[in-house]
């Protein structure tokens, strides 16, 4: 008699939905549909002049408003990746997130192509918009698995994976050619199961408790993710 062969757990196969056109409101800002004409003039003013940004990206940087404004109609109109402008409370988008290499059926989705400008780095909002951006992927999409992929020479993107509770899962040799290099690419994940952990972090890392009156964080969010007392 054959020995059974051993096979992965049951799970929901029921395909998740694909991004729609939300909005995603937080206390610091929100993240809407990407628009051209809304939030192009804005976007530009913010990413104007920082080439850096675009260091690690497949396209940029711009060398004028009329070009980028091109290519911002254009990534409005994907469905994958599927764009999202992250926009202070004033109105004053500041920000690009997208959700990409989206598989329904698999439940599996990625957060990136990430372009913070400098006007919304190393601010609340930022954070926030991760945050927003993750519930509604697990809580309202219904994907068991969130994926962030970046270059493996892009330090600053692989320290905010780990900081934003993403578990490191391996390096891709020679996975893609990026503006005619090489690119070998860290992978990753939050899984479904790691979800509730994780949001309350960035819940207690939000929460108006933590920051001071000057709005300096208490607490940092890879601490409560540790789960540091």
């Amino acid at each position: 008699m054959t020995a059974a062969r051993p096979v992965g757990p049951a799970v929901d196969a029921t395909p998740a939905q694909r991004p729609e056109p939300v909005v995603l409101a937080g206390r610091f800002g929100r993240i809407e549909k990407l628009e051209g004409e809304r939030h192009g003039a804005a976007l530009w003013d913010a990413v104007n002049g920082d080439d850096a940004l675009w260091t690690y990206m497949a396209y940029g940087p711009f060398g004028d408003e009329a070009a980028f404004s091109t290519w911002l109609a254009g990534r409005a109109r994907l469905e994958d990746p599927y764009s999202y402008a992250v926009v202070e409370p004033g109105g004053r988008a500041v920000g690009i997130v997208t959700l990409m290499e989206i598989r329904p059926a698999m439940r599996v989705i990625e957060v990136g192509n990430i372009v913070y400008s400098g006007a919304l780095q190393r601010t609340a909002l930022a954070t926030e918009a991760q945050y927003l951006l993750a519930r509604y992927a697990f809580e309202t999409l219904g994907y068991r698995r969130y994926e962030w992929k970046c270059n493996d020479l892009n330090a600053p993107s692989r320290a905010a994976a780990q900081r934003l509770g993403f578990a490191f899962e391996g390096i891709f040799r020679a996975h893609m050619i990026v503006k005619g290099r090489n690119r070998d690419t860290a992978w990753y994940a939050m899984l479904e199961a790691d979800w509730p952990a994780r949001k309350h972090a960035f819940e207690r890392w939000l929460a108006p408790e933590n920051f001071d009156r000057a709005g300096r964080q208490k607490a940092s969010l890879a601490a409560l993710t540790r789960g540091d007392p």
